[in-house]
Parts: structure tokens; C-alpha cells; sequence
């Protein structure tokens, strides 16, 4: 006579009956190969100035004039974000006394001269997202912060050393819907790093953050994004605000990020500094038409930063990204058309030196272009090659990219159930009432009868719900 299964056997049974089969599509590859996770024989992650033996040079380009722009961009980014990492958190009294004329080592982080921090880390993450998939991608974007994060994918010291709270917050949600995801396909998160699947790469929920959320962390890294997609200014102002927005929920990140892209194309495409800095210049942009700037950001794009004491007067380069924009704007304002004192400028306000000195260096490059830049500081920045051939990719890939072939359909984050849906309300996981309807059928199932209910007059002790963490405030550092 054949034995009855027991409870854990049918308990076994029904689980696997359950288990979807992984139909997730996770094979996400690139031709250009050396900008995926590299290690070297010994196990360690290479960094961008190891890459360069490795990588493919982009294909001489006919227009060596937006070259030169794109790689001003880039290179004037690492050149603020490496000039001022030594004395990253330091006081402007303290600079006042010891201001920055040159490129340093040691100092905040002991890095060597001409190494550079998260900003140039992340704003390279960003740059090669576009360039292998030649397109918008926000997940792809946060797969390759995180690497960064966990592994030091494209750090110059080879690991993760400077993180804003606002941003590692983000990456680890991030990595907790990855893992739910990977849950419910019975796939790895490993293998979701390469996720090709449009149904996922459309639903997955990127919106990381939440409003209030508004350090400079999203400002720090745009370049890229400007750069990539300069024939479409509409699309470079959106897919900006978006990519604030992955990390920073706060309405003045998104809005801060649209705005500086649009003065980074007006740089790309020509315009004067006096018509970039025009305090009406974003009423002329029909990109902003349909969502204009909130009141913050609008204050600066209308001249707040025109204040010739600067310091003095009120500017300065905190963690916050309102005061971080106020003060890159001012600094180039102010430069009398040298990227030399621009950039001391912006560090010599002390606090959040490398990011306000980092976001001068994009807009700055971009109008002044590579070859304005001081030579005897290009000649000492770290993987100053790698980040020329990064240059060089952008403006190859961004060529060719055409408005009509972006494949990208963004939802916004009120297309999520809740801010906490990993994926669309199609795709989420059952709430706590239907897991606790499929509980009950379940253990009927094996033959578990359920508790009865507690009498009214029984003595019950609930434990208290957990305290909500509190929101960090708005000028949190990056």
C-alpha cells in the first residue's frame, strides 16, 4: 500500500508547481566589450587607466570642432572633480587661508595627483550606458552605478570610497527590487545585470528615490547625457531630468538637471555666454514649455548667482543641489573667460568642493572646449586617454542617433502603484491581504487548520510598528 505524502512533502510539490519559469530575457551584450566588468589575472577590477590598452579607439569623426567641445566637457568635469578632492569638506576660512592654484595629492581621500572622485565615476557609468546601448536606459544606468558601488567599476582606485547618502540609499533600493525580481524568475541577480527583456526594461520601477531627495549627486554626473543625445535638445532636457531622478526624487533635482543640459547644448551648438547666461535664456526653450521650472531652480536660471562677491554676497557650494548650481553658474559667470580661475573659484568656496568644481567643469568645457583647457593640468589627470576615447565614443554614437529610432518609453514615477512596486501595478508582488487569502487556501490545502481568532477578552500584547525612518532633509550632501 502506497503511503499518503506528508504535509512538507505537499508543501514541496505545491511549491514548485507554483514557480514561474524564467522568461526573462538576460542577454544584454555590447560589441565594445572592455566596458563591461574587466578583471585582471589577479582578480581585481581593472581601472579606467588600465582599460585604455584594452578598448577600441573611436573612429576619426569629421566634426572636430563638437570633438573638441564633447571632450571639454568630459575632461573639465575630471579636472574640477580632481582639483578639488583633496580639500573635499573643507571650510572656506580654511581655503581663504590655503586656496587650491594646482593640482594636489593626498589630502580628504590620500588619492595621487590627478585622481578623481564619484562624480567622474558615475558620470563615466553614465557615458558608457549610452554608448553600448545607444539609447536612454535607466535601468542599465543604476546596473552600472551599482557596479560602481559594490565593485569600483570605473573608480580610479579601483573601489568605492566616496558615496552621497541620497545615492547609496537609491543603489540599494535598487538592488532589493533586482532581488525581488530575480526571486520571482528564478534567475540571479547577476544574470538581471544583462537584462535585455523589453517588457522589464519598460515596467521595472528605476524611480529609486523619493521627494526630498535633492542633493547634488544628480547634477554631478549629467554631462554625458547632453552630450549623447545634442541633435534633440528636447529629448537631452527630459532624459536629463530622468536621469536625476533614478537617485534623486526631489522635483529641484529633475528641474536642475533639465535646465543645466539645455545650457550644456546652447554651449555645444554655438551660443554666446552672454545668450547662455541671458536671465529669460529657459523661456526661450520650447522644451520647457510643457513643464516649466519650479520656483527654486527658475530663481537661479533668472540670475540669482550674478553676484560679484560671491562668497560674500550669499553663493555657496554646499551639498545642496540649488546652492551647487547656483555656485557652478556663478563661477562661470565670473571667469572672465578663463577655465583656470573658474574652476580655483568654484573649489575656493570650501564645503562640497569636488561636485561644485565638477559641474563648472561641464558646462565650462563644453563652451571653452579641450584644447582652452590648461595643458599642464591635462597632462597629469588621471586616464586622461580613457576619458579623451570615452569622448570620442559620445560623439560618434550620439551622431548617429536619431530621435525617431530611441526605443525608450519612459514612465514617469506616478505610473507606479507605490514607491515601493519594484515593477508596474501588472507586475507586483500580491499585497499582504491576497498573501494572506493565498496562505489560508494553501494550508487548508496541506491539512493545517489555521488558529481560531483570539477572543476579545484576551490579554494580547501587539508589538508596535516600526518607527518610519526619518526623510533626510533637502540639503543633504549628495
Amino acid at each position: 500500500m502506497q503511503e499518503r505524502p506528508s504535509a512538507v512533502e505537499k508543501f514541496i510539490r505545491h511549491f514548485r508547481k507554483k514557480q514561474p519559469n524564467c522568461d526573462i530575457e538576460c542577454q544584454f551584450t555590447t560589441e565594445k566589450v572592455w566596458f563591461d566588468l574587466q578583471y585582471d589575472d589577479y582578480k581585481k577590477i581593472k581601472k579606467p587607466g588600465d582599460l585604455i590598452f584594452d578598448m577600441q579607439y573611436a573612429p576619426v569623426t569629421a566634426n572636430e570642432d563638437m570633438l573638441d567641445k564633447i571632450q571639454g566637457s568630459m575632461c573639465g568635469m575630471a579636472l574640477g572633480d580632481a582639483l578639488g578632492a583633496h580639500v573635499e569638506f573643507r571650510s572656506h576660512t580654511y581655503l581663504q587661508e590655503n586656496p587650491v592654484s594646482d593640482l594636489r595629492g593626498g589630502g580628504t581621500w590620500g588619492l595621487k595627483e590627478g585622481q578623481f572622485t564619484d562624480d567622474t565615476s558615475m558620470a563615466l557609468c553614465l557615458a558608457i550606458s549610452l554608448i553600448t546601448r545607444h539609447d536612454f536606459v535607466p535601468y542599465d544606468q543604476l546596473v552600472r552605478y551599482k557596479w560602481w558601488y559594490q565593485k569600483g567599476y570605473m573608480s580610479s582606485t579601483g573601489h568605492c570610497f566616496d558615496i552621497g547618502a541620497g545615492t547609496r540609499e537609491s543603489l540599494q533600493v535598487f538592488y532589493n527590487r533586482q532581488r525581488k525580481l530575480a526571486g520571482k524568475s528564478r534567475t540571479t541577480v547577476d544574470k538581471l545585470d544583462y537584462l535585455s527583456d523589453a517588457h522589464y526594461l519598460r515596467n521595472f520601477n528605476v524611480y529609486c528615490s523619493e521627494d526630498g531627495a535633492a542633493g547634488n549627486g544628480a547634477l554631478m554626473r549629467l554631462a554625458p547625457v547632453p552630450l549623447f543625445f545634442r541633435k534633440s535638445s528636447a529629448h537631452a532636457i527630459e532624459y536629463s531630468g530622468i536621469s536625476g531622478q533614478i537617485t534623486h526624487g526631489d522635483i529641484k533635482a529633475y528641474d536642475a538637471c533639465r535646465y543645466y543640459a539645455a545650457l550644456i547644448c546652447a554651449a555645444l551648438n554655438g551660443c554666446t555666454k552672454e545668450q547662455i547666461l541671458a536671465n529669460d535664456f529657459y523661456k526661450t526653450q520650447q522644451s520647457f514649455h510643457d513643464k516649466q521650472l519650479c520656483h527654486e531652480i527658475r530663481n537661479v536660471a533668472e540670475g540669482s548667482y550674478k553676484k560679484p562677491g560671491g562668497y560674500t554676497d550669499g553663493i555657496r557650494g554646499k551639498g545642496y543641489i540649488v546652492d551647487s548650481l547656483e555656485a557652478a553658474l556663478w563661477a562661470f559667470w565670473s571667469d572672465d573667460d578663463s577655465f583656470k580661475k573658474g574652476v580655483l573659484a568654484a573649489i575656493n568656496l570650501g564645503d562640497d568642493t569636488d561636485t561644485t568644481a565638477a559641474i563648472y567643469g561641464q558646462l565650462a568645457g563644453a563652451y571653452y572646449g579641450y584644447k582652452a583647457l590648461p595643458q599642464e593640468w591635462i597632462n597629469r589627470l588621471y586616464a586622461r586617454e580613457f576619458l579623451l576615447n570615452i569622448s570620442g565614443w559620445l560623439e560618434r554614437e550620439g551622431g548617429k542617433w536619431e530621435p525617431a529610432s530611441s526605443s525608450s518609453a519612459l514612465r514617469s514615477p506616478t505610473n507606479y502603484e507605490s514607491p515601493d512596486d519594484y515593477l508596474t501595478s501588472s507586475d507586483r508582488e500580491p499585497t499582504s491581504t491576497e498573501k494572506s487569502s493565498k496562505l489560508s487556501k494553501f494550508l487548508n490545502f496541506i491539512g493545517v487548520r489555521k488558529q481560531p481568532k483570539a477572543s476579545p477578552h484576551s490579554r494580547i500584547f501587539n508589538s508596535p510598528q516600526p518607527e518610519r525612518r526619518p526623510r533626510a532633509p533637502s540639503n543633504a550632501s549628495v
